[in-house]
């Protein structure tokens, strides 16, 4: 059921605030309107573009914070980022990620994002990838967006080791899974964590 346009936008921007990364057309599909209406919305509420809101919301984050790897080197889009604990990025499936004769995404793409996403959360200068435990559970395809969330599930000053899961998402299935054991100098803080549920 149609909203009145004031009660709409009221509540376009509770749904924003609370889901700072929700696409135009999720917006459209979840109040029935047009994406033409959202955008227009949007403008009156001086709410700007999704990807004007990520790059507002991470690009200072990140250039203050991460040690292991540039940010012209992460696949896909850091959106958030708690070092040494958790991070999120998304990755918009294009046409340059895809097989030209059945519009699947090639696999390295998908694991590219996992696998840098679980460097960029490292809080050390040196973070490599040791070995890797990956499984695809289903295709994905040109123009779904990939969110890739980490958690470091176990981390030893000892061994200089860190674990950490990597699990994508296209709206709500997974897509990908991956724990990746990672290497780190001994820079690292604090005690060793024993893993934990997330």
């Amino acid at each position: 059921m149609k909203l009145p346009k004031k009660q709409r936008q009221e509540k376009l921007r509770q749904t924003i605030e609370e889901m700072p990364f929700i696409t135009d057309e999720a917006l459209a599909n979840q109040f029935h309107v047009s994406i033409q209406t959202i955008r227009l919305d949007r403008m009156e509420l001086s709410i700007p573009e999704l990807r004007e809101r990520i790059k507002s919301v991470a690009t200072d984050q990140w250039n203050e914070t991460v040690k292991a790897l540039p940010i012209d080197e992460v696949i896909g889009e850091v959106i958030d980022l708690e070092l040494d604990e958790r991070a999120i990025s998304i990755l918009d499936i294009g046409a340059e990620h895809v097989f030209s004769r059945n519009y699947i995404a090639r696999g390295h793409h998908l694991f590219a994002q996992a696998n840098s996403l679980a460097v960029a959360v490292i809080n050390d200068e040196l973070a490599l990838t040791i070995k890797a435990d990956i499984n695809f559970t289903r295709q994905v395809k040109q123009g779904e967006r990939v969110v890739a969330k980490a958690n470091v599930i176990s981390s030893s000053a000892r061994n200089m080791r860190t674990k950490v899961e990597v699990n994508s998402y296209v709206e709500n299935e997974v897509v990908f899974s991956g724990v990746f054991d990672m290497y780190r100098s001994n820079e690292q803080k604090g005690e060793d964590r024993n893993e934990v549920s997330n």
